[in-house]
């Protein structure tokens, strides 16, 4: 069943994290989604866990900017995340190596 909205999709993306895969993995990533449905997320990744809370939270490694449209999408498997990043749908700002890896952890 797709997400309707940007609120469903992270608590699902987050709940769905492999643990194993988060050990020793220790960011800040930011969600930054423009448009109808947006706003700002913070997941903090520490101790093998994720943490996350709607909003702005501390200085994050990376943060990646979209419309929610385009983040609903990805989630959804409608949208190539590559493709998108590739096109200037999905922008990607600070550390690029946690973007990647990130792709790892929910696959």
């Amino acid at each position: 069943m797709p997400f309707e909205t940007v609120s469903e999709a992270m608590e699902a993306v987050v709940g769905g994290a492999d643990s194993k895969k988060l050990a020793g993995l220790d960011k800040v990533v930011m969600f930054d989604l423009s448009g109808e449905g947006g706003g700002q997320w913070t997941a903090t990744i520490a101790d093998g866990k994720i943490e996350l809370v709607e909003g702005a939270a501390g200085t994050p490694d990376a943060t990646f900017k979209m419309k929610a449209e385009h983040f609903l999408g990805i989630v959804n498997g409608k949208i190539n995340p590559i493709t998108a990043y590739m096109q200037g749908r999905v922008r990607i700002e600070g550390d690029m190596s946690v973007a990647m890896k990130l792709q790892s952890l929910f696959m």
